[in-house]
């Protein structure tokens, strides 16, 4: 995926959830739209170099989405939109193999409601499987570990119970963890963060459903999917801020 119209910045501050202040390589300062909830307190930094891309459109309140900031010697994505979008295309050219599937997809459907959630994908394949995939995307680092929440999801955790209620009725299920930088080892759930989740997720995996990963390769006008990485449930992971 690549963002047109990019402009590199210096972060300032953000505001709130949604809006920060960041100032153009031209000493230019703008209000930019965030594209990602999460804290993201370690990379979103006072002095930090970040990415923006510029729309020029009435109907928006800001000029300029933040998409990638740069922690160290890369970048990380943080647009909150781009893991589904990665991840569908990935899965249909092949880029992304679901673990243990043993046919080729023949149907891959967008945002499927089962019982009380919408799940991101639903697929089916030539070798009469059929299943849903929720997609997460993964934003948090610290010494070549990724983790996942940033905040506690209470979505995530709603996803994740009724995966195993699917996988229970037959379906296949699995959580993909959109890495949303290059340099990792290993991904793992953030416990201290949330325990609740990490609980859900052993339950899960327990059950039969599939946990995995995959990296990204980023730059700070573009980021594309790149390769399998390990999930390990009980991998350390040391809270940054």
């Amino acid at each position: 995926m690549e963002y047109p119209n990019s402009h590199l910045a210096r972060f300032i501050i953000r505001e709130n959830r949604f809006i920060a202040r960041c100032q153009l390589l031209t000493g230019e300062e703008v209000v930019v739209h965030v594209k990602n909830t999460g804290r993201g307190k370690e990379v979103l930094v006072p002095g930090a170099l970040v990415s923006l891309q510029y729309w020029d459109s009435p109907k928006r309140k800001t000029k300029y989405d933040l998409i990638a900031v740069k922690k160290g010697d890369q970048w990380i994505n943080i647009d909150s939109q781009v893991p589904n979008r990665l991840a569908y295309e990935s899965l249909l050219d092949g880029t992304i193999r679901l673990p243990h599937i043993k046919g080729n997809l023949t149907l891959l459907k967008k945002e499927v409601t089962y019982h009380q959630s919408k799940f991101d994908f639903y697929f089916e394949t030539d070798a009469e499987e059929k299943g849903f995939v929720e997609i997460k995307g993964m934003t948090l680092e610290n010494k070549r570990v990724g983790a996942f929440p940033d905040a506690p999801t209470s979505r995530g955790l709603k996803h994740v119970s009724e995966l195993i209620d699917a996988k229970q009725e037959g379906y296949y299920a699995a959580v993909l963890f959109v890495v949303q930088f290059e340099h990792v080892d290993v991904a793992t759930i953030h416990r201290a963060m949330q325990p609740e989740l990490a609980e859900k997720i052993r339950q899960a995996i327990a059950d039969g459903i599939e946990v995995f990963a995959y990296n990204c390769l980023v730059e700070e006008t573009s980021i594309s999917i790149h390769q399998a990485v390990p999930f390990e449930l009980t991998a350390a992971f040391e809270d940054p801020n």
